[in-house]
């Protein structure tokens, strides 16, 4: 692996055996919550719960009642206690995706939680002792959003303490092969089901999804090649772009114009689809409408 990654394996080794508030900081898709669940795996919590909560997927009221639970008859259609994330995670670890689209009001909250080591549920009278560690993760840059006032300045003291910044992909190109291998694997596919030029246009391309973009153009790649050898006609197009020009371009052969490409492209997709035209704009990344407009443009691709 790259020392951009060796640097964050061994700040996770040092902070995992403390209770300290951890923040991984990082782009979008850039495998912040493997990190928090390999920090929560070597700390002595391990064999306690994992819980993970990702605060910007839910409206503020229900984040409230996911985290510290509510009593029965709290709000409308609060029909039965419920006991919320924190209560259980146990004396395991709590892990808070994207810590700063929290609401004000919830921040607020959630800085009492941090001090006292208590929570309330929603609706509810008495405290409750929070015995978590809490993991916290955040694409966004906080520093920006505590001067704008968006984040409280005194949570972000209190969940900052050991920050973990993780690198964007584009960063660490040199481990695109092994993590290629991986999700190769995870496939059923030996790690070099691979043509050498995909790899050389996959550590060309900058990843503004980071990691998850690359393991969802390899799951798509290996539906395109039907499980063998992927080849750049797998890949999708603006990857194909991205190539440095090869022999093709310079070599005497007909070069394939976008249009025969992507025609090429269609009919693999609807036949790898069985014909069915949803899951062929699936398999290509666009819309059903896009697909239609693609084949009335030629009068429908030749079956």
């Amino acid at each position: 692996g790259s020392g951009a990654m060796q640097q964050v394996y061994e700040l996770v080794q040092k902070v995992a055996s403390s209770d300290a508030t951890v923040l991984i900081r990082g782009e979008s898709g850039t495998g912040k919550e493997l990190i928090a669940q390999a920090i929560h795996q070597l700390s002595k919590r391990h064999e306690q719960p994992f819980i993970a909560v990702n605060c910007a997927a839910l409206p503020e009221t229900l984040l409230e009642s996911e985290l510290f639970g509510h009593e029965k008859g709290a709000f409308t259609g609060a029909d039965r206690q419920k006991p919320g994330r924190f209560e259980l995670a146990g004396a395991g670890s709590l892990f808070l995706d994207e810590i700063g689209d929290m609401s004000p009001a919830t921040q607020v909250k959630m800085l009492r939680v941090l001090q006292a080591r208590e929570i309330m549920r929603v609706g509810g009278t008495e405290t409750i002792a929070v015995q978590a560690r809490t993991i916290a993760a955040t694409n966004r840059n906080l520093e920006e959003a505590v001067k704008k006032s968006a984040f409280r300045e005194d949570l972000y003291y209190r969940i900052n303490v050991f920050p973990i910044q993780l690198p964007p992909l584009r960063d660490r190109r040199e481990d695109i092969p092994d993590l290629v291998a991986h999700f190769l694997k995870a496939q059923n596919l030996d790690a070099h089901a691979i043509d050498p030029s995909v790899m050389s246009l996959l550590t060309a391309y900058s990843w503004p999804g980071n990691v998850r973009e690359l393991e969802n153009l390899i799951e798509r790649a290996v539906i395109m090649s039907g499980g063998q050898i992927i080849t750049p006609a797998d890949l999708p197009p603006h990857l194909r772009g991205a190539a440095p020009a090869g022999p093709l371009a310079s070599g005497g052969e007909d070069f394939p114009t976008l249009d025969d490409m992507e025609k090429n492209m269609i009919q693999k997709a609807l036949l790898r689809a069985h014909g069915n035209k949803t899951v062929a704009a699936q398999l290509l990344g666009i819309t059903r409408r896009q697909l239609y407009s693609k084949m009335e443009r030629w009068g429908g691709p030749a079956r």
